[in-house]
């Protein structure tokens, strides 16, 4: 139980305002394992973390992210929209998470958004700073874009790879072996035991997300994923450290 890797999903989302700094450092705090993050690109080729194409929701701003400078977006409010007290927190770039959590036993979810802005070479500027940092055995690349993830696998074959899927596949173990991925991503709804056995099987880990619930946590543990995104990455740790304890005194 204890190899389950706890995901925070955008840093601890629900206690800070997603994808910042302060997310990242706190997820660590209650017990992170991993960190899920969104990367996309300003208009001067910089990589940025921020899920939504567009910065009203998080940044308070109108207009696309693709379409200002990263000096620009660095100056935007990511912090206000969550709470007051993190008035000023800024969009951080993908080399500022890497700084966090290079040389650290964290496993780091880097998810290219570029399914409604098809970011020219995206791929090649995110495999460039993987390899700069010297990431590559800490990182998996995900993305709903699976052609974007062949395109990684074939510029980097040894940068693992994961597919993010809604609904459920038939045989998404052979999918994901065609396509080189060593792992997959379901939605939490699209996840079936006996596909995590056959995944496994293959060398494939399943992390579903975005598990938030404790009952489907439990669930989810049940049937033998290896991993679990969410937004509570503490009430995750306390269930796994809850369930080892309880299984330790069956022995006993």
């Amino acid at each position: 139980m204890n190899n389950i890797e706890i995901i925070a999903h955008r840093g601890a989302s629900a206690v800070c305002p997603e994808n910042t700094m302060i997310a990242f450092e706190r997820a660590l705090e209650l017990g992170a394992t991993g960190i899920e993050t969104d990367v996309q690109m300003s208009a001067d080729g910089r990589l940025v973390l921020i899920h939504d194409e567009t910065l009203q929701r998080t940044a308070g701003s109108e207009g696309w992210v693709k379409d200002f400078t990263y000096d620009t977006l660095r100056t935007l409010d990511a912090g206000s929209w969550f709470h007051a007290d993190f008035a000023g927190e800024p969009i951080p770039s993908l080399e500022m998470l890497f700084n966090l959590v290079q040389g650290k036993r964290i496993l780091l979810n880097v998810e290219l958004k570029n399914g409604i802005v098809p970011y020219k070479g995206m791929e090649e500027k995110v495999i460039q700073v993987i390899r700069e940092w010297n990431m590559e055995q800490q990182v998996v690349l995900s993305s709903f874009n699976h052609a974007s993830l062949v395109k990684c696998k074939r510029i980097a074959p040894d940068i693992r790879t994961a597919l993010l899927y809604m609904e459920k596949l038939y045989r998404p173990y052979d999918y994901a072996a065609k396509l080189e991925a060593t792992g997959l991503h379901p939605y939490k709804l699209a996840v079936a035991k006996e596909e995590v056995t056959a995944a496994l099987a293959q060398g494939i880990v399943t992390y579903p997300f975005t598990v938030n619930d404790p009952g489907d946590m439990e669930l989810m543990m049940d049937m033998g994923v290896q991993g679990i995104i969410t937004d509570l990455p503490d009430v995750l740790a306390s269930l796994m450290t809850a369930r080892t304890r309880s299984a330790n005194i069956g022995i006993k």
